[in-house]
C-alpha cells in the first residue's frame, strides 16, 4: 500500500536545507562538517536556517568527531549548545553517549533528554556501535528517547544488511520508540529498506562533493586536500526522493527488486 514515507534529510548548511526542502523533504537533521560524520552547527546557522524554511529542524549535539565518550568538560559544553538551540526554537536534539566499553551512556543520554524540554530526543548512530542492539534499545526506551538513527548495524554503506534487524525490533519496538533508517541510504537501495524495516521514515544525506577552489594556489598539482567538503548533492536527492515517492509496500515489482528469482 503506498504511503506517505518521512524523509529526513541531513544537511551540513543553510544551503543544503533550502534544497532539501525543495525538493519535498519532511524533517531536517542539521549539522555541520558533514566530511566529519556531522558535528554541531553555529547558532548563527541554525537561527538562518530556521528563518528561511518552513520544515522541523533536528540540532547535532556533537562537539567533535571519531567516538562518543567525552569528557566532562565537552559534556558540559554539549548541554550548554542543547540549552541554546532549544531555546531559540529547535524541534529536536540529535545525540549519542558511549561508555569507554562501548555501552550506552545511560546516565547522559537521560540529562540530554532532559535538556530536550519535551522536544524531539533523538539518539544517533552512536547506537550502531553498541554490543546488543536489543538490550541497548531498551535501555534508549528507558531514558525516553523518542528516536534512534540506525543502520541495524551494518557497517556503512551497506545498510541493507542490517534492515531485518531493524525490522525485527521495528516489529518490537515501534510502539515504544521510533527506528529512523539511515547510513547508505541511496537511489538504488532506498525502497529495498522502507521494504525490510517497516518503517514510514527514512534518513539520508545524498551527498556530493564540493570543491572550493579560492585557495587551490597552495595546493601542488594532483593533491586536492583541504579544497573538497560535502554538501547535499541536488541530483543525488532528487533520484532518491523519486525512489521514496514511489514506494509501495504491496508492488510486486518491489519484491522482485529484492529477492531476484
Amino acid at each position: 500500500m503506498k504511503k506517505h514515507i518521512t524523509v529526513e534529510v541531513c544537511c551540513g548548511s543553510v544551503d543544503d536545507c533550502l534544497l532539501a526542502e525543495k525538493l519535498g523533504a519532511d524533517r531536517i537533521e542539521l549539522n555541520h562538517a558533514l566530511e566529519l560524520g556531522g558535528l554541531t552547527p553555529s547558532l548563527g546557522t541554525f537561527l538562518e536556517a530556521k528563518r528561511q524554511i518552513s520544515l522541523p529542524i533536528c540540532v547535532m549535539i556533537r562537539p567533535r568527531g571519531a567516538g562518543f565518550d567525552y569528557t566532562e568538560i565537552q559534556f558540559q559544553a554539549m548541554l550548554k549548545d542543547a540549552e541554546l538551540f532549544i531555546e531559540h526554537g529547535a524541534d529536536g536534539l540529535v545525540f549519542g553517549f558511549l561508555n569507554e566499553d562501548g555501552s550506552i551512556n545511560e546516565e547522559r543520554t537521560c540529562q540530554m533528554v532532559k535538556a530536550a524540554r519535551g522536544k524531539e530526543a533523538i539518539f544517533h548512530k552512536a547506537y550502531d556501535s553498541t554490543k546488543n542492539m536489543e538490550d541497548s534499545l531498551k535501555t534508549l526506551i528507558r531514558c525516553g528517547i523518542t528516536r534512534v538513527l540506525t543502520s541495524g548495524g551494518a557497517v556503512y554503506p551497506n545498510i541493507v544488511e542490517g534492515c531485518k534487524e531493524l525490522g525485527r525490533l521495528q516489529d518490537l519496538y515501534g510502539d515504544q520508540i521510533q527506528i529512523l533508517p539511515g547510513g547508505g541510504v541511496r537511489e538504488h537501495n532506498a525502497r529495498q529498506v522502507l521494504k525490510l524495516a517497516h518503517t514510514g521514515q527514512i534518513h539520508l544525506t545524498a551527498k556530493n562533493t564540493l570543491i572550493d577552489e579560492s585557495t587551490g594556489h597552495y595546493h601542488t598539482a594532483g593533491n586536492r586536500s583541504g579544497l573538497e567538503y560535502l554538501a547535499v548533492g541536488e541530483m543525488n536527492l532528487k533520484k532518491i526522493m523519486e525512489q521514496i515517492r514511489g514506494f509501495d509496500d504491496d508492488d510486486p515489482d518491489t519484491l522482485v527488486t529484492l529477492f531476484p528469482g
